[in-house]
């Protein structure tokens, strides 16, 4: 049977002769993703925001009838606008209502709340279901945002960390800054549709943070290979060369993928709809960012065929002296 090949093997692409152009656009695009979250901010979820997340069932109606439900809870004293989604089946809802500022530190004041929310459905729908209810406070809200934080940071840094242990600092540079312009470009994303920022977002980051950094270390690995093996070969060559190298390989990984992912994306339960474009968007700007920010920062910050090669000592002088080597 022969194999499917989707990149020729003598593929020689110039990837590295448009790394100016692509590099300020995605700077550009970094800083317009900044500049959205600080416009628009996230739409945090009650995980991050802090509220009561009520899951009901309507057990003789096909399907759930949102426009009324949302009406009914939007008329309970002290709730704002509420989030009224399909959760799985056309007749599953999660509600979803944020607290307000005088229900912090009262315990009581979101179960009244809460209670409410149930009577008023039982009223205005007979035939409902309550699946569940879930609570979230300000303060423990706010420390999931911080702890959240932490994470993806810890987790670049460390990311860095390892890089630069296993090549050289350059390297290490090189990824941290792919890494940072992945997670601007998807907290943008978040920003500007408005989608759900939520627990579930943060493990999908730390995801497309794992599949980036494989996807950086492959392309980092043949380019220390090709250093040693062609010591006079100009940098920008080596790279465009490295690239195609393992070209083959990125590119049926990132489709395999895709085929996984798209049908969760065009199909999938609402519940999942954030994190799977998010991991979506993170296989492509994965890719992108290690051919055109990781790849070019190697020439800018001085990498050259000398950088895996033992530097001399002055021990080692002496004894090739000895030797009579030198």
């Amino acid at each position: 049977m022969k194999l499917l090949k989707l990149v020729p093997d003598d593929t020689n692409i110039r990837f590295l002769k448009l790394r100016f152009p692509f590099f300020i656009g995605s700077i550009i695009l970094i800083a317009a993703s900044w500049a959205m979250v600080a416009i628009n901010g996230l739409n945090y979820g009650v995980d991050f925001a802090g509220g009561q997340e009520i899951r009901v069932t309507f057990t003789e109606t096909a399907e759930a009838p949102l426009a009324e439900l949302r009406s009914t809870v939007a008329g309970v004293e002290s709730v704002g606008d509420p989030v009224v989604q399909r959760f799985g089946a056309p007749n599953e809802v999660s509600i979803r209502v944020k607290l307000p500022p005088e229900a912090e530190g009262n315990p009581e004041f979101a179960n009244q709340m809460t209670t409410a929310i149930v009577s008023a459905l039982e009223v205005g729908h007979p035939d409902i279901r309550i699946d569940g209810v879930d609570s979230v406070s300000g303060k423990v809200s706010g420390e999931f945002r911080q702890d959240a934080l932490l994470a993806l940071v810890a987790a670049m840094l460390a990311v860095a960390l390892y890089i630069w242990v296993r090549f050289e600092w350059q390297f290490g540079a090189g990824a941290l800054f792919a890494l940072f312009h992945d997670v601007s470009l998807t907290l943008g994303m978040f920003a500007l549709f408005q989608l759900e920022f939520s627990l579930q977002i943060i493990a999908a980051i730390l995801a497309i943070i794992g599949y980036s950094l494989n996807d950086t270390i492959v392309v980092y690995d043949r380019i220390r290979e090709n250093l040693k093996k062609f010591r006079k070969m100009p940098l920008p060559e080596l790279l465009d060369l490295s690239v195609n190298e393992t070209l083959a390989r990125t590119v049926m990984t990132s489709l395999t993928l895709l085929v996984a992912l798209l049908p969760l994306l065009l199909f999938g339960p609402a519940s999942l709809f954030g994190m799977v474009a998010a991991i979506t968007l993170g296989l492509f700007v994965g890719t992108y960012s290690s051919v055109y920010m990781a790849a070019p920062l190697l020439i800018w910050m001085g990498v050259t065929s000398n950088s895996f090669v033992p530097q001399e000592t002055a021990a080692d002088r002496q004894e090739k002296i000895a030797r009579g080597e030198a």
